[in-house]
């Protein structure tokens, strides 16, 4: 699926902890449910086959509660996308990339093979199962590990016995790390740590562009990669390095640089970077470095200040404002529209995972979720130390009805979206309410378990209560904003007349 990341580092961002954010997008032409979910250690499957791929895999006996946003109707998988675990590791999988044909020629994505012919007659060929993918990483990985460096190990070697069969970044983080992981091919993979005062944003391209093969292959503290890595790039040729070494571009030697790209990827992450250093040049002059369609463009960056939740969501709602490609703006036919923005109509859920290290320890993981498209819908906090999750976030079905927090803001997005200027206000009015209720119910509820005390298990109960006041919360602005936009829409239909029959 096409969707959207950003992670920050705990000393780049507001109050020390470590973010992990991710829009999660459906494919042109669609648009997934999705739903708010916990599993809990025996909901979890043991024997796992995935839908997609028919791959078959044993799961551990052990497994956390962890939280997660799987697709509401269950046809094609679960699609987990996003969560955090009893041992407060949050992942977020995957955001798809792009390689080249050098890469997948020397190690093919590992796809099902239908079976060809009736079982038992002559000339019969049994299917062949494909490898893992954005369908199965969280349900397979996140119940299984204790820290983020835990999480790329294990999906590291998950993919080198089953390979993979699409391109994929994944997120981790912990209290301390937060890591990157990109697919190389069928069955490899490379990792990076986020530097601790810095951000990445990755728009569907592999996006590493520095990685230290000693230090993989040695102390390990900041990169981390499949066992064979340097015998698979020698043999295939893959560093592209003027003197080839240790330290190679991985965006040049796995990564792709099309004419696609430069409309699809790349503006996006200028869009973002561009936020978020906006003094660090002329972003607008439309050449160099810093241009939308640059391939030089920093995988990481050093913020010119510490970076908050509300930036992260400004950054993944992005449509280039003030800017000629704003598709809402006042640029001619040409520029508005000419790059895919990052709030794009598509958004199905963003999930942001914050770990506070100065939280009680049972609230110290929350996780931020807006559904529906970006540019009109507000993020609001949850809890993930729970069991269960309100029902206005958890019971998405394909039914479109205002009792769901996901159709509701489907709604609001298709009607604002044609009154874009009208409704702003309103929209805009939406967001700073919501998130403001959630900072003030956070700052309340994390008060309340310092003063009790409570254990991890024994903050659940209050946990669940503060979410479900959230929840209430969420449903009764978005009600009202949904009332606005429908009025607005109302008044601007084609079909008016001033003259009043009343």
């Amino acid at each position: 699926m096409s969707c959207t990341t950003i992670l920050v580092g705990k000393k780049a961002s507001y109050d020390g902890s470590t973010i992990i954010a991710r829009n999660e997008d459906s494919p042109s032409g669609v648009f997934t449910p999705k739903r708010m979910e916990v599993v809990l250690p025996q909901d979890q499957p043991r024997h796992y086959r995935s839908v997609v791929s028919h791959v078959q895999i044993e799961l551990p006996d052990d497994p956390q509660r962890y939280s997660s946003v799987p697709d509401a109707v269950n046809r094609d998988g679960i699609w987990a996308e996003a969560g955090v675990n009893e041992s407060d590791v949050a992942m977020s999988a995957t955001e798809t990339l792009t390689t080249n044909p050098r890469v997948l020629g020397a190690d093919p994505y590992v796809e099902l093979v239908p079976a060809k012919g009736t079982p038992g007659e002559e000339g019969y060929v049994p299917e062949v199962p494909g490898g893992i993918g954005e369908e199965d990483m969280v349900t397979i990985v996140l119940p299984y590990v204790r820290t983020a460096r835990e999480g790329v190990l294990r999906l590291g070697s998950l993919l080198e016995e089953f390979g993979t069969y699409e391109p994929n970044g994944v997120a981790f983080s912990d209290l301390d790390e937060v890591w990157w992981l990109e697919t190389v091919g069928g069955h490899h993979w490379i990792a990076r740590r986020i530097p601790d005062d810095s951000y990445v944003v990755m728009p569907n391209q592999l996006g590493i562009d520095s990685f230290d093969l000693s230090d993989a292959f040695g102390a390990q503290r900041e990169h981390l990669c499949s066992a064979d890595l340097r015998e698979f790039m020698a043999k295939n040729h893959l560093d592209l390095s003027l003197e080839p070494g240790d330290a190679f571009n991985p965006r040049e030697a796995f990564g792709s640089h099309s004419d696609a790209d430069h409309v699809y990827n790349t503006p996006r992450a200028w869009s973002m970077q561009r936020l978020l250093n906006p003094h660090t040049g002329n972003w607008d002059d439309g050449s160099g470095d810093l241009s939308p369609e640059s391939d030089s463009l920093p995988w990481s960056r050093v913020p010119e200040r510490r970076l908050t939740v509300e930036d992260v969501k400004d950054a993944l709602s992005l449509h280039y404002q003030g800017t000629p490609f704003d598709p809402y703006g006042r640029g001619d036919d040409v520029q508005r529209g000419r790059y895919r923005p990052v709030g794009i109509n598509r958004n199905g859920e963003l999930a942001a995972l914050q770990l506070r290290p100065y939280a009680p320890e049972g609230c110290r993981a929350v996780q931020w979720t807006a559904f529906g498209c970006n540019a009109f819908n507000a993020l609001v906090p949850l809890y993930a130390n729970v069991r269960s999750m309100p029902e206005y976030l958890s019971n998405t079905t394909d039914e479109v009805t205002t009792q769901s927090f996901y159709w509701s803001n489907r709604l609001v997005a298709a009607l604002a979206d044609a009154h874009f200027n009208a409704t702003a206000a309103a929209v805009e009015s939406y967001q700073e309410a919501v998130a403001a209720r959630g900072h003030e119910e956070l700052a309340r509820t994390d008060a309340s378990l310092l003063a009790q005390g409570s254990s991890r298990e024994d903050a659940c109960d209050e946990l669940e209560e503060a979410n479900g006041r959230i929840a209430r919360m969420l449903r009764d602005k978005t009600g009202e904003l949904l009332s606005k936009v429908l009025l607005q829409a109302s008044l601007d239909m084609r079909n008016g007349f001033a003259r009043s029959d009343r």
